[in-house]
């Protein structure tokens, strides 16, 4: 799918929105706002803000749109989004409803996820984040970020089985490295931008190579005890610098 491909797949999700609920704004963020989004891999992330806020027959409506919208578009299943009421978006740990994996879910907007869309969110209808989104609290993404580490990607260490599948792969070491970035240095990085700072952090480089091909080119299958041995030693990798990173105090 080409960049002008996803742009009239996101128009049509916008105009579908619309005549599903009453929508104030509707936001992108994550890869396709931080300027790292890969056409058929990404997923489409974005944010509606809307008027009011959703009963039951609303959510059945949104439901039939997206399934309606992901069988009509194919890239539209990898397409998130999380429906937050206007009144609702000073409310950081509030849960909002969420299209996601297929399925309506109540989701909080992450702290970080609010501090893409202030930075550089991009808006395809309506009023821009800075004019609706209230900025974060002092420490409020630091004490976020934090907290995840320690309560699920530590305790998810311990699970084996979970290191044998490419998600977990994925997004375990790209979360470590963007976690450390952001609480050493503030900012926040994209996706390729933390498989470079793997490197500087000491992961193993063929797990790296593996996360890259993934993402950029084409990866060559593993086999049973190659997958094995790479899921030692990222759960390890993983492991080791999430302690040291939750360990280690901001200058």
């Amino acid at each position: 799918m080409t960049a002008t491909e996803t742009d009239l797949v996101l128009q049509r999700f916008v105009s579908a929105v619309r005549q599903a609920v009453p929508t104030v704004a509707v936001w992108a963020h994550g890869s396709l706002a931080l300027g790292d989004f890969q056409p058929g891999r990404s997923d489409l992330d974005l944010i509606a803000v809307v008027d009011v806020p959703l009963d039951r027959e609303d959510k059945d409506r949104l439901a039939v749109m997206h399934q309606r919208f992901s069988e009509e578009e194919p890239a539209a299943a990898k397409l998130h989004c999380s429906y937050v009421v206007r009144a609702e978006l000073a409310e950081a740990g509030a849960d909002h409803v969420t299209w996601a994996h297929g399925m309506i879910l109540d989701r909080p907007v992450t702290p970080v996820t609010r501090r893409e869309l202030l930075e550089g969110g991009l808006t395809l209808y309506g009023p821009p984040p800075v004019e609706l989104l209230p900025p974060l609290l002092s420490g409020q993404l630091e004490d976020f970020i934090r907290r995840d580490l320690a309560e699920f990607w530590l305790p998810a260490t311990g699970k084996p089985h979970l290191w044998l599948r490419d998600i977990w792969v994925d997004l375990g070491l790209l979360v470590l490295a963007r976690a450390t970035v952001t609480l050493r240095d503030g900012r926040l990085i994209t996706k390729g931008e933390a498989l470079a700072e793997l490197r500087n952090l000491g992961a193993p480089a063929d797990v790296v190579r593996d996360i890259h091909a993934r993402r950029y080119a084409r990866p060559k299958p593993l086999s049973r005890l190659q997958r094995i041995h790479r899921a030692l030693r990222a759960r390890a990798f993983v492991r080791r610098g999430i302690k040291h990173t939750l360990a280690t105090k901001k200058p």
